[in-house]
């Protein structure tokens, strides 16, 4: 089968298309997927240039894909093969055939494209889990939304619209990011050069009673400064690749602020159940759209890569690997 790897760190040139990689059998409690459109993730992006949560090389990265039950490991029960799943992978999605966990395989609901339920796995559940498991937003509270043109920005604007937050700002690095964003759930989209002063003015010097934060570094530090009394960070990444954040009891303490953190991957590690209840949940919730505005057959991957790296990109980039399964 067709794969992409890796043998060493480095620029999208790094990554290569491979022809002769033996089919992965699933063991027991997994599932092989015959791959129709694998999801391209920043976590990718880190991983091919910084190691991260790269174990050893060469590295096979992927971390969703949608596609048809190809085989089923010992044990696994309520999926059939031939079954049109999505997935979420700890690695290895960018290929003809990828395993995932079965509590991590989801069937694809009724209506669905597998070009769209490729983009389910990772962006749906993690804004689901920002907003409501680990940020407890209520009605009526202001929600700020770092990286709101991507797709995880995107669907948490509608996320936030529907359970009935009060105003949702989202912080883009261009213009042309606005306008996509604001068509998103979005009241109001700033810039991310001065954007603490901005929300500040906008809130009429309140600040926003929940934040949600992939950049990390100054990003997640302005962020933590434009929160209300008793506000709540979340941190979900750390694409500035900054070195870790430490925050204590002098910034915490005076107005009753709380910091925490969520990573998907880690949760599908740690707690793959908890992740499976999280994603049935994010999966109901009705009239969300999950734009995808960039599709590459498998052998572009390295474009794939370049367009998202450029932060030029907007909503959600797939891998093109086998649509139609023959």
């Amino acid at each position: 089968m067709r794969a992409v790897r890796f043998e060493e760190y480095g620029g999208p040139e790094v990554l290569q298309v491979t022809q002769d990689v033996a089919a992965p059998e699933p063991g027991p409690g997994l599932v092989s997927i015959d791959v129709a459109y694998a999801g391209v993730n920043f976590a990718d992006l880190k991983a091919r240039a910084e190691g991260y949560r790269v174990d050893a090389l060469p590295y096979a990265p992927g971390l969703e894909v949608s596609g048809r039950v190809r085989a089923l490991g010992a044990g696994v029960e309520g999926l059939a093969v031939g079954q049109e799943v999505a997935a979420l992978t700890t690695s290895g999605g960018y290929a003809e055939v990828a395993v995932a966990d079965a509590v991590t395989t989801f069937p694809i609901p009724d209506g669905l494209s597998l070009r769209t339920a490729a983009t389910l796995p990772t962006v749906l559940p993690t804004a689901y889990a920002l907003l409501h498991s680990v940020g407890r937003l209520r009605s009526g509270e202001s929600v700020l939304v770092q990286g709101a043109a991507g797709g995880v920005g995107t669907v948490a604007g509608q996320l936030a619209r529907a359970a009935g937050a009060g105003r949702v700002i989202g912080v883009v690095s261009s213009e042309a990011k606005a306008a996509y964003a604001k068509r998103y759930g979005y009241d109001d989209v700033v810039l991310a050069d001065g954007f603490g002063a901005a929300v500040r003015e906008l809130t009429g010097g309140r600040g926003v009673d929940l934040a949600l934060d992939p950049v990390g570094g100054e990003t997640l530090r302005e962020t933590r400064e434009a929160l209300a009394v008793f506000g709540r960070l979340v941190s979900f990444g750390n694409a500035s690749s900054a070195p870790a954040w430490q925050v204590g009891q002098p910034e915490l303490y005076p107005t009753g602020l709380s910091v925490a953190g969520f990573s998907i991957l880690g949760l599908a590690r740690t707690a793959p159940t908890e992740l499976r209840a999280l994603a049935e949940q994010a999966f109901a919730v009705a009239g969300v759209e999950l734009p995808v505005t960039a599709e590459f057959p498998l052998t572009e991957a390295p474009d794939a890569h370049r367009l998202m790296g450029s932060r030029t990109s907007t909503g959600k980039l797939l891998l093109r690997v086998n649509p139609t399964g023959t």
